[in-house]
């Protein structure tokens, strides 16, 4: 691998991450990480409507019902964020 190769590989890193939220950085800790997996879990679940019948039809409530519970839980996924430790 040449240094070339390898600087265009960061710079494609880079580019993503600043594209798309998902896809983290350095300074993502684990609450910030579980968070955007859990929304983009939801967000799939409500934009796929066979996956949202699917959950409907287990839980036994209305696909309505269900992606209104879906959207609900994408505010607080992962519950309050922990309180930060100032240094």
């Amino acid at each position: 691998m040449q240094a070339s190769d390898r600087f265009n590989i960061n710079s494609q890193l880079e580019h993503l991450q600043a594209k798309y939220v998902g896809t983290g950085h350095a300074d993502l800790n684990r609450f910030e990480w579980a968070v955007n997996i859990q929304r983009d879990s939801y967000a799939s679940y409500v934009g796929h409507y066979p996956m949202l019948a699917y959950f409907a039809i287990a839980e036994n409530e209305s696909i309505g019902r269900e992606r209104y519970n879906f959207m609900q839980k994408m505010l607080l996924p992962c519950g309050l964020p922990p309180e930060k430790e100032e240094d």
